[in-house]
């Protein structure tokens, strides 16, 4: 039962009060008038960058080494002394075998690395709402760029949801195979402060398989 903190219908613009609606255990009931990432994209506060079927290579993986001459499938660097904290809401993988045996490439995890202050590399990402390589004091990351200029080695942060579904070897057939379509749904789970950067890695190195990827995320001033 629904108590009478609104009764019937109304309708208000912008900055309008109206009276709020809620439940018998306390909460708020509201409703959705657009998708749940309208709000900051129309504000200009979201960023994506990605890569299209492109092959994994050794230093993608985990196993290879986590020093400057990684490279991240995806990733994010937020340079040392920026205002805003970069906060992960989507990361998107897809996985296609590219030979007639694939290897898994074992699980995928996010990884990590701390007050970096002379990363020369990456692509400015693009934002949701102009559609525009501009915007951002970010740089981003996707498969083939090495984290060149990296201080402090990354690290295991921990592990991904695309794991469950990618984490198997493909059909042995000379026909790309589409492995899996994951979403990695972090909903500002992961917050990149200035001087790090976060990403994901796979576990084991191959080269039998090509990745489409994506990441999406909001900007936030400090406090």
């Amino acid at each position: 039962m629904l108590n009478n903190l609104l009764i019937g219908n109304q309708r208000a613009g912008d900055n309008q009060i109206v009276a709020q609606r809620g439940g018998n255990l306390g909460d708020t009931i509201v409703s959705e008038l657009h998708g749940r990432f309208y709000e900051q994209t129309m504000r200009g506060n979201l960023y994506t960058f990605g890569l299209s079927n492109t092959a994994l290579a050794a230093a993608n993986a985990i196993a290879t080494g986590l020093t400057a001459s990684a490279q991240p499938i995806i990733a994010i660097y937020n340079p040392l002394g920026n205002g805003y904290n970069a906060v992960i809401l989507q990361a998107i993988v897809v996985v296609t075998t590219v030979a007639n045996t694939a290897v898994s490439p074992g699980g995928f995890q996010w990884v990590y690395s701390s007050n970096n202050a002379a990363i020369s590399t990456g692509s400015s990402p693009i934002n949701l709402k102009t559609l525009a390589a501009a915007g951002s004091n970010m740089k981003a990351f996707a498969c083939a760029t090495a984290l060149t200029g990296l201080s402090n080695n990354l690290a295991f942060l921990r592990a991904s949801a695309i794991s469950s579904a990618v984490n198997a070897a493909g059909p042995g057939t000379a026909i790309p195979q589409a492995q899996g379509v994951c979403v990695d749904n972090v909903d500002g789970g992961l917050l990149v402060p200035p001087g790090c950067v976060v990403g994901l890695m796979n576990q084991l190195s191959t080269t039998t398989l090509s990745v489409s990827v994506g990441i999406v995320w909001e900007e936030v001033p400090l406090p």
